[in-house]
């Protein structure tokens, strides 16, 4: 699995700062992905409402300035995700307490939990990778995202 299979490059934010909380967070990027004609304008309420349900088991704050919001949803005929940047740091009740300066929200189809899982790992994988993690919360612009998540596709992080 790569980015470049699941990533859609038109939803990508930088310099991405709200201080309305985790639900607004996770609207603006599905709402990028609305916009990049990836996800579907009648669905964004329903998925919004299916990852804010997903972050209410657990915060998907994972520590270290990342989180990877995420659900399976049955309008989606294929994986998706986006990446948000916050120079700032925004608040995602992460379970370290601290602020959130990279997010992958992904979002997949109901009948491939397997593709999901993979699509988690893979991101996770990745942020393991200091460079890769350092380089990405201080990107300045979507290309620049695009560029480092090809570059780890490439397997220039891995150690």
């Amino acid at each position: 699995m790569k980015f470049s299979e699941f990533i859609v490059r038109d939803a990508i934010l930088v310099e991405f700062d709200t201080d309305d909380g985790k639900e607004a967070i996770i609207r603006r990027m599905c709402e990028a992905l609305v916009d990049a004609g990836a996800l579907a304008e009648d669905q964004l309420d329903d998925v919004v409402r299916a990852i804010v349900r997903r972050e209410e088991e657990g915060s998907t704050g994972i520590g270290h300035g990342v989180a990877v919001p995420h659900t399976k949803h049955a309008s989606l005929d294929r994986l998706i995700a986006t990446v948000a940047v916050s120079p700032q740091g925004v608040d995602f009740e992460a379970l370290d307490g601290e602020k959130v300066h990279a997010l992958f929200l992904v979002i997949s189809p109901l009948d491939q939990p397997g593709l999901h899982l993979r699509a988690l790992e893979y991101i996770t994988r990745q942020l393991h990778h200091d460079r890769f993690s350092r380089f990405l919360k201080t990107a300045k612009s979507a290309d620049e995202v695009w560029q480092l998540l090809e570059e780890a596709d490439q397997g220039k992080f891995a150690v």
